[in-house]
């Protein structure tokens, strides 16, 4: 920015800015003076001396003429002269001082345009990031995606291929049932013909070695079928072994073991556990028709002893073996099962014997329970928890149909044969025999 001023002194006084015309016409006889301020120029004109001169020697005639008077003119008008500089001179400084300001102002513009500049540059690199950030995610989301397809294809083969596997296994398990089956109703077959064999066989040793006795040749001569043992031992046999029953109310004939010599015999074994040899983790309805062989580990059947003892009063005798040889019974007064409908509940009173001071067979009576029956008052399922079918009561402190564990294997079993109140909760027994026989005997 440049700004020019012109001065003349001893005559007319003219200040001018901007004005081309004006400057050109002061510039004969002018003398120039530039001042350099920040970054504008200033440039001030000055009359030369001999112009001032012929003013002066006009003043100084004039003085001659008319001195008096014309020096005080002479004296008024540079006064006026110096009014008028001192004027522009007050004047020039206030446009230096706008001029400042300007400047300062148009500083500050460009700082604020170059700060505003850089944010927008930042901006800009940070829409840059983010938008080759989320590029980057797309393509690593398009990649799990077809992973991911990839994955669920392979899940939906294996799929397929473990239901023809499964349908594969479900026929071969329908065959193999169906073997089973047959395997069964055959070993059952062989298993009556191998028991009718040994009876007879047994029959015949018993008649040899005695020949003179006529009780067990009319009991299988004659095939004469009693009510219980009880009756049987009152009609004059009195060796223990099996003897044919007839379920009471029906012409159905079942086979029972008989002891006839403990407590002065006519005992119904109910249950006999021995060995092992019989799987006592049966159905519901297993236990309500009996399994097993008489001659050795067998139940009698649920239906049986709930019609047995539901015409008369019969007591009920239960005697534990242990593994250190010694032995124990409970000895029940009074026992009953109700019926099926009632899920065989047992009925027990007056408790006597060795095995506890404390019925092991909890009370008052509870439903009988199987792994296929849950009768129990626990939400356990005590019957698939501990094996067998009993009167769990909530997996109560009996069960003589669990499990069965040999010699050094029948501790801290909690699923064993167990009677808690003669040898606690863990230890599982080597045998046991529940029988009945009628109050009046």
């Amino acid at each position: 920015m440049q700004l020019t001023v012109y001065f003349c002194w001893g005559c007319s006084v003219f200040l001018a800015s901007g004005y081309s015309s004006f400057g050109k016409s002061m510039e004969t006889g002018k003398k120039q003076y530039q001042v350099q301020h920040g970054s504008c120029s200033y440039t001030f004109l000055l009359p030369e001396t001999d112009n001032c001169r012929s003013s002066t020697s006009y003043v100084s005639n004039a003085v001659q003429r008319d001195a008096p008077l014309d020096y005080d003119d002479s004296v008024q008008r540079l006064q006026l002269l110096e009014n008028i500089m001192e004027n522009n001179t007050q004047w020039l400084m206030k446009v230096l001082n706008q001029t400042t300001r300007l400047e300062l102002q148009l500083l500050e513009h460009s700082l604020s345009t170059n700060k505003l500049e850089r944010q927008i540059s930042d901006q800009t690199n940070e829409i840059t990031k983010l938008q080759e950030k989320n590029s980057f995610l797309e393509k690593r989301v398009l990649e799990m995606e077809d992973k991911h397809t990839l994955q669920l294809q392979s899940i939906k083969d294996e799929k397929d291929q473990l239901q023809v596997l499964v349908a594969k296994q479900n026929s071969t398990i329908e065959e193999l049932e169906k073997q089973l089956v047959t395997a069964t109703v055959n070993n059952s077959v062989l298993q009556k013909q191998q028991h009718d064999l040994m009876e007879t066989v047994h029959n015949l040793l018993t008649m040899i070695s005695t020949p003179n006795s006529k009780n067990n040749f009319i009991a299988k001569e004659e095939q004469i079928s009693f009510k219980d043992c009880a009756e049987a031992f009152k009609s004059g046999l009195t060796t223990s072994g099996i003897y044919t029953l007839t379920v009471p109310n029906t012409a159905q004939e079942k086979k029972a073991y008989c002891d006839m010599e403990t407590g002065g015999g006519g005992w119904t074994v109910i249950q006999k556990r021995e060995d092992g040899s019989v799987d006592f983790h049966r159905t519901w309805k297993e236990y309500k028709m009996g399994f097993g062989d008489p001659a050795g580990e067998y139940w009698l059947g649920n239906e049986f002893v709930s019609q047995l003892t539901n015409q008369k009063r019969y007591v009920l005798k239960i005697h534990l073996k242990d593994w250190e040889g010694n032995e124990a019974y409970s000895l029940y007064d009074h026992f009953s099962l109700a019926s099926e409908e009632l899920k065989y509940r047992i009925y027990l009173k007056g408790l006597t014997g060795t095995a506890g001071k404390i019925s092991s067979i909890s009370q008052p009576g509870n439903d009988f329970s199987t792994k296929d029956a849950d009768n129990d008052k626990c939400i356990c399922k005590c019957s698939q928890m501990l094996t067998g079918g009993w009167w769990f009561d909530a997996c109560g402190p009996s069960n003589l149909n669990g499990m069965y564990y040999p010699l050094r294997q029948n501790n801290n079993k909690f699923n064993g044969i167990k009677w808690y109140y003669w040898k606690g909760s863990g230890y599982s027994l080597k045998a046991t025999t529940m029988m009945i026989r009628p109050a009046d005997f």
